[in-house]
């Protein structure tokens, strides 16, 4: 990390309400890094578990954060925040098996 780099502090809400992944992250991580790290630390007693990164959608302030974009060109601020922690929505959405025809 370089000195002097931002770091923002986040949680992510999965589908039950259930908080994941609550630490301080650097503003140079990209959202296919924290996507990795939520993947690696899903809990396993739920009943939807993402597979993989293109699994799972990251939602802040209503926009679907891209996996090539760091946290800083996501504009991810803390602002005035009072906790000062940002709380991100995790959807899963296994991608779609194109059916065959024939």
């Amino acid at each position: 990390m370089a000195e002097g780099e931002e770091h923002i502090e986040l949680k992510f809400r999965i589908y039950d309400g259930t908080d994941i992944g609550h630490r301080t992250y650097a503003s140079s991580t990209t959202v296919a890094t924290l996507k990795q790290r939520l993947v690696a630390e899903w809990p396993p007693d739920k009943t939807v578990i993402p597979k993989s990164v293109n699994d799972m959608k990251l939602i802040h302030a209503g926009k679907v954060l891209e996996n090539s974009k760091t946290l800083a060109e996501s504009r991810i601020t803390f602002g005035d925040l009072p906790s000062g922690v940002i709380t991100m929505h995790v959807v899963v959405q296994p991608p779609v098996a194109k059916k065959k025809t024939g």
